[in-house]
């Protein structure tokens, strides 16, 4: 499976999570959304990694403050039947802990209108927080990834993570 990572970033946290998956998955190209043509360049990959970072804490929509916000409006109008696509949400599980990795579902909900086979989703075990609309089922709808208080985490969930996704495309 040929994997396209697609991310957008605010503190350059997303594209240091997106630079790693892109070592884990040699031969992977890292695409940042701010530079992408439009959102045919995402139905262009053949499987899609999307790393999101969640910033408009507490809105109803728009919760990534980056340029997946307009994506994620025009992806489900999309066609993605058959496409595996995984997302990577970061959040601040302290200082936000009401609002954490928010932003994956909007990618995840979008995704799945449009008939993407969503992967990669993980269990809530190990994470603290407090509520996360990315938890769907008792599962994150992707992997949620603390940069500012659990960074000594990011590789081995990034590892593990990539072996799944990889056993689920």
């Amino acid at each position: 499976m040929a994997y396209t990572i697609f991310f957008a970033t605010s503190t350059g946290k997303t594209e240091d999570v997106a630079d790693k998956l892109k070592e884990l998955l040699p031969g992977t190209e890292a695409k940042d959304v701010d530079n992408i043509g439009s959102a045919a360049d995402l139905a262009s990959a053949e499987a899609l990694i999307c790393c999101v970072p969640t910033w408009n804490t507490g809105a109803d929509e728009g919760r990534s403050g980056t340029a997946w916000d307009t994506y994620a409006e025009e992806i489900p109008s999309m066609d993605f039947s058959g496409k595996s696509v995984a997302i990577v949400g970061l959040g601040d599980s302290s200082s936000y802990s009401d609002y954490f990795c928010d932003a994956m579902e909007e990618l995840y909900t979008a995704f799945l209108q449009a008939g993407a086979k969503i992967i990669g989703k993980v269990p809530t075990d190990g994470y603290t927080f407090a509520e996360s609309k990315s938890v769907i089922d008792g599962k994150f709808c992707g992997l949620a990834i603390d940069e500012d208080n659990e960074s000594d985490l990011t590789d081995q969930r990034l590892a593990d993570w990539v072996k799944q996704i990889n056993s689920e495309a």
